[in-house]
């Protein structure tokens, strides 16, 4: 089976939704032949070893650097896209790609991708749910809060670097949305605990899922099919480090 090819997408227009979150919308054919259902699910975006967007001369011996993005809005019969880069740029996060790009790219940029991925689902008949996110994967937890429910309950906890970080989201009124700049973890442990059967979702930095993997699984004994939990990016280490680590993380949670 032949590998698919990158798809080539044009920069139609950049929104700063807030001080370190961008959303940039672009525009291809090939945007018409993805899947109905892949808003929420992911792309990766291609970068050459310098950072740059242009992959050509590349091979399989020297691969394009991938950086990983969720699918917020879907066009597909005009072939419009909207993704959301957290901008915010620290010597931790090694100024990655994806945000530097982001932070410089102006209408007509083009840059390639793959995908779409799929999108991981959240079990709607469960009695209430608990969501955990950071800035970013807040792109793939607001897609979930919309497709809820309209009677859903529970809670949906999102850490921000910067108060006015907060955006308006469409939930069900049973969820309540709390927005922190504290940590992630210590703020949901310290809510309370309802009643029935949740489904967790957790999405956020290495050390803050591996805290609330602890509080959720081991604490509370959510069994592994009522539960997502991934790390989206570890502090101080890039993606494809990240990838490494998350991989040896899972294999040795796993096997105890």
């Amino acid at each position: 089976m032949n590998k698919p090819s990158p798809k080539t997408l044009k920069v139609t227009h950049v929104n700063q939704l807030s001080p370190n979150m961008l959303r940039i919308s672009f525009n291809s054919k090939d945007l018409k032949t993805f899947p109905a259902d892949s808003v929420g699910g992911y792309i990766k975006l291609l970068f050459n070893e310098h950072g740059g967007t242009d992959i050509t001369g590349l091979s399989a011996e020297n691969r394009p650097k991938m950086r990983t993005y969720t699918i917020r809005n879907l066009d597909i019969q005009l072939g419009q896209m909207d993704v959301d880069f957290v901008t915010h740029i620290t010597e931790d996060k090694l100024c990655g790609f994806g945000a530097r790009w982001a932070s410089s790219a102006t209408v007509g940029d083009m840059i390639s991708i793959m995908g779409p991925g799929t999108v991981q689902e959240v079990d709607p008949t469960k009695d209430w749910f608990f969501f955990n996110a950071d800035m970013t994967s807040l792109p793939a937890l607001a897609v979930k809060l919309k497709l809820l429910p309209r009677d859903a309950k529970g809670y949906a906890v999102i850490q921000i670097e910067d108060n006015a970080d907060e955006q308006t989201l469409e939930a069900p009124k049973g969820i309540r949305v709390i927005w922190t700049t504290e940590s992630l973890s210590k703020t949901s442990e310290d809510l309370e605990w309802l009643a029935g059967v949740p489904f967790v979702w957790c999405a956020c930095e290495f050390d803050e899922m591996r805290a609330l993997r602890r509080y959720f699984r081991n604490d509370k004994e959510i069994p592994r099919q009522d539960i997502y939990i991934s790390s989206y990016w570890k502090r101080g280490v890039a993606e494809d480090g990240h990838k490494v680590i998350k991989k040896q993380d899972h294999e040795e949670f796993e096997a105890n």
